[in-house]
């Protein structure tokens, strides 16, 4: 990404009502899984280390992280061992060491995504779970997956072969993001056909306003113990070595 990118979400990532949606559904999906206690945690991709009060209340938390600015920001959270590493050759430790991995947007900056879902199956000891959310559907695509270096957006199809060929056991695939996809679609299929200013999303809204949004956007945690949500703007998928 950008350095005004990770700059930004460092900043924002606490209080936007996007990061804090997702935080909670990540966080109720968790609740669901059969985890033993005080876990060992890797995030890829961790970022400005955002989700690791998430990972907190499991285990021990183990980061990997591309950029160096990231990951000063995420060494400052004192929260979890920050190594430099990527998908899918570069990622310092050994096979069977993780009950749980996670990639939150992550997989769609890799060009090997096939390889890389492999590599995690590897990194993962036998029951472990992977959690992953990455944008979806590419119809989608704006300035946004421009700015973020996005290779691609995933088809609910598309990642579930993925992640089967690489070995797992798909637990739940579901979209996200449900509510609010019908106005980000429409503005983004307008902004494209108008060539319309195309911001990059992280803007914060009115205090009001970024609470109402992040509510919306938490409840879809109350549905995915029970049903996959149709369509949204992201994927959530877990699956089981």
């Amino acid at each position: 990404m950008e350095k005004e990118i990770y700059l930004k979400t460092a900043e924002l990532e606490a209080v936007h009502w996007w990061f804090i949606g997702r935080r909670n559904i990540i966080d109720s999906v968790l609740k669901t899984l059969s985890l033993p206690k005080r876990v060992k945690i890797l995030e890829i991709g961790c970022g400005t280390g955002g989700n690791f009060p998430i990972w907190g209340e499991y285990g021990k938390i183990f980061g990997v992280e591309l950029n160096e600015e990231a990951r000063t920001y995420a060494s400052a959270r004192n929260m979890a061992t920050i190594v430099a590493g990527s998908l899918p050759q570069n990622i310092p430790f050994a096979p069977s060491t993780f009950d749980l991995i996670a990639l939150i947007d992550v997989l769609e900056h890799v060009d090997e995504d096939e390889l890389s879902l492999i590599k995690v199956f590897q990194l993962l000891k036998p029951g472990g779970f992977m959690l992953l959310t990455v944008p979806a559907f590419q119809f989608l695509w704006s300035r946004h997956d421009e700015r973020h270096h996005h290779k691609k957006r995933y088809g609910r199809q598309r990642l579930l072969q993925l992640s089967r060929k690489a070995g797992f056991q798909v637990i739940l695939l579901s979209y996200i993001n449900t509510f609010f996809f019908p106005v980000i679609a429409a503005w983004r299929i307008v902004n494209r056909w108008f060539k319309l200013i195309d911001n990059d999303d992280l803007a914060l809204p009115a205090p009001w306003l970024n609470s109402l949004l992040a509510r919306v956007f938490s409840f879809e945690r109350c549905l995915l113990p029970k049903t996959s949500l149709p369509f949204g703007v992201s994927l959530l998928l877990v699956a089981r070595r």
